[in-house]
């Protein structure tokens, strides 16, 4: 064998011995609809771009969970919202500016070798809504407009609204709605059916919730920001980055594509048509960039 082909042998072995040594990417998610979409997406766009299996580990818990699972090296990335790890990984007081949010989050997060990656695209943040019939003839399009109301609002939310510093509390100070009795306490799930019943007026929702890209209501906009914002970003371990020199690149093709109104559809289309995620992510995958042969 000539010492030309020697070495092209020699350099091919090297690759593949590399290559098989080197440690499948692994994607994390937390135990909602939502998250397990993200990393379904996240999974499958590099399955594509790579040309190689993606581990899963999706469902993990909550978001203490996840990012120990991020921070332990069991999982290379999951989605993670800015306003979560700023108030319950990080501690800091909530505050409303998304860029100053995300600065501080990626300074405090690359001293434990994590990084934050561009937004995905939508503000998962808390949405005060109301029936479409009221918006309309009651002239409501903001959350300063329903404080003008003089008729007031019988508000329904889950418990963690009703307790969270920048839930109810924040809202009240900030806006001063009137209110028609105590709020209503009651699971998430009862929320939009409470609404349409007409047992409440306003209910205390999330952005991207299903049901809200088939019901006719209304999402007051938080025209004063008060809010704190809940940008949803994939978590990159910095060891996987190194790893790996063009997952970053690969996973930042994904930054700013997701919508609210795409990801309340592909939330419904699980929780309302109870289809399955990976199916849910493909299709939205295959709108981005076709369907794969």
């Amino acid at each position: 064998m000539g010492q030309g082909k020697l070495v092209t042998c020699l350099t091919a072995t090297l690759l593949l011995v590399c290559c098989s040594h080197q440690k499948n990417i692994v994607v994390g998610s937390k135990n909602f609809t939502e998250q397990t979409i993200l990393g379904e997406i996240a999974a499958q766009h590099l399955e594509r771009r790579l040309g190689q299996p993606v581990k899963r580990k999706l469902g993990l818990g909550g978001t203490l969970l996840a990012h120990q699972a991020l921070s332990s090296g069991e999982i290379d990335l999951y989605p993670e919202y800015t306003g979560t790890a700023f108030t319950n990984v990080m501690k800091h007081e909530p505050i409303s500016d998304p860029a100053a949010v995300l600065d501080r989050l990626r300074s405090d997060y690359r001293a434990m070798k994590l990084q934050w990656l561009d937004p995905l695209g939508f503000n998962n943040s808390f949405a005060m809504v109301i029936r479409g019939d009221d918006a309309r003839n009651r002239r409501l399009g903001s959350l300063s407009d329903a404080a003008s109301d003089k008729n007031g609002f019988r508000l329904g939310a889950g418990y963690e609204f009703l307790s969270r510093p920048d839930g109810f509390g924040l809202l009240n100070a900030s806006y001063g709605l009137k209110w028609n009795g105590r709020p209503t306490s009651m699971d998430l799930g009862l929320l939009y059916t409470a609404l349409n019943d007409k047992q409440v007026d306003m209910v205390a929702g999330a952005a991207t919730d299903g049901v809200l890209s088939v019901l006719d209501v209304t999402i007051l906009a938080d025209d004063k920001k008060v809010f704190p914002p809940y940008q949803a970003c994939l978590v990159v371990r910095s060891e996987a980055l190194a790893d790996h020199p063009n997952l970053r690149a690969i996973l930042s093709e994904l930054s700013g594509r997701i919508s609210t109104e795409a990801m309340q559809r592909m939330n419904y289309d699980v929780d309302g048509k109870h289809r399955q995620p990976a199916d849910v992510a493909r299709e939205f995958l295959n709108r981005l960039d076709g369907p794969q042969p």
